[in-house]
């Protein structure tokens, strides 16, 4: 699974999902990512990623083209990449160790599901209890407090809402 989460909104992209990734593939994913991003890839000025053998010198090139500057975290610090392993311990708690993954197909169907539960719904503590794509809802008072609750993945994730 390679994926990026932006640090200042939490917001997870999901590039692709494959049993064997290379270098030409990640750097395809990272080329991908930036056609879809359009206008919005001035925003991004660092891109921090491991040092795994993957990341290629066309990966990097792909995104110094667009100004983006390449940080690689020191060997063996995961504190360094703290907030690309917390959300990879969330997916792992949170969604595969509750579900059984039959392929790749599934798997993607399940991350990209799962990715706009985690961008659009699910709070997060270092952004005020908001979601990365929304804001927070004005309170209800509690005579007009009425709640929908949203299964996702068969059940396996609760998604609750104001409905006035």
């Amino acid at each position: 699974m390679l994926f990026i989460v932006e640090h200042a909104t939490r917001r997870v992209h999901l590039l692709g999902v494959t049993p064997n990734p290379t270098g030409a593939w990640v750097a395809q994913q990272a080329r991908n990512f930036l056609m879809d991003l359009d206008d919005r890839a001035s925003e991004f000025t660092v891109l921090i990623w491991d040092r795994d053998s993957k990341f290629t010198a066309i990966f990097d090139a792909t995104f110094a083209n667009e100004a983006i500057r390449i940080l690689r975290t020191p060997v063996r610090a995961p504190r360094a990449n703290a907030i690309a392993e917390r959300w990879i311990a969330t997916v792992l708690r949170e969604l595969l160790d509750r579900i059984l993954i039959i392929n790749r197909h599934h798997l993607m169907a399940v991350l990209t599901e799962y990715v706009a539960h985690f961008n659009d719904h699910r709070p997060h503590r270092a952004l005020n209890q908001v979601a990365p794509l929304r804001l927070l809802p004005p309170p209800a008072s509690p005579s007009q407090l009425c709640l929908r609750r949203r299964d996702l993945l068969d059940g396996l994730i609760h998604e609750y809402t104001q409905v006035a």
